[in-house]
């Protein structure tokens, strides 16, 4: 039988995973509250790598994991050159763009400034909608930033809108849902398909 990395990322997702993985009988050797970042299952030969989100898919596209479970948004961000095989169903949330309530100016004849930890999605996504926007690339509480004068507007992740009405803030357009995703390398997928296969069998087998 060969042997599979799996890179799982770190936080709320790592954890869903290795609760998913436990259920189809593989992610027993995974312990996500120890300092350990590899969790080697001898019996099923599997190794899964514990990484931040956005190195997962770097370990997948390069070969060093097979395979790895992180969200849709960190797909996106990336463009990477991986395949995404299964939707995981967990991690469930939304792209949108917020602001100040009676306080956005949206013309395509003006410059929107937009406040983001996702520049690569933001700017995708207006440049489809013919909107000149200036982005400034924040690595977190993005949420200020309309509030304090830096941005018009905000391109966050949103899961229950509490962050947003906290700051005053409301969604002005739902712009895509995102969820955790399985992705594969494109050679382990060639040369290691009946495993990858098999895996995603259990998974699919799990919804229903």
């Amino acid at each position: 039988m060969d042997s599979i990395s799996i890179a799982i990322s770190k936080g709320r997702i790592g954890k869903e995973a290795s609760t998913v993985f436990k259920k189809i009988g593989l992610g027993d050797s995974i312990d996500i509250n120890s300092r350990k970042l590899i969790f080697k299952d001898e019996k099923n030969k599997i190794n899964y790598i514990y990484v931040k989100p956005l190195d997962v898919v770097t370990y997948v596209q390069n070969g060093v994991a097979d395979l790895g479970v992180v969200g849709k948004d960190i797909i996106l961000e990336k463009d990477s050159d991986v395949y995404e095989i299964y939707d995981l169903g967990f991690g469930k949330c939304k792209f949108a763009v917020a602001g100040k309530k009676n306080k956005h100016t949206y013309s395509k004849d003006k410059l929107l400034k937009v406040a983001t930890s996702y520049p690569n999605i933001t700017k995708k996504y207006f440049d489809k909608k013919q909107q000149k926007i200036k982005i400034i690339k924040l690595n977190g509480s993005v949420e200020l930033a309309p509030l304090v004068g830096l941005s018009d507007v905000i391109v966050d992740l949103v899961e229950t809108g509490n962050t947003l009405k906290a700051n005053g803030l409301y969604i002005i357009e739902e712009m895509f849902d995102i969820s955790a995703r399985l992705i594969c390398n494109r050679i382990s997928y060639r040369f290691k398909y009946d495993r990858i296969f098999n895996l995603v069998e259990k998974l699919k087998e799990l919804k229903h």
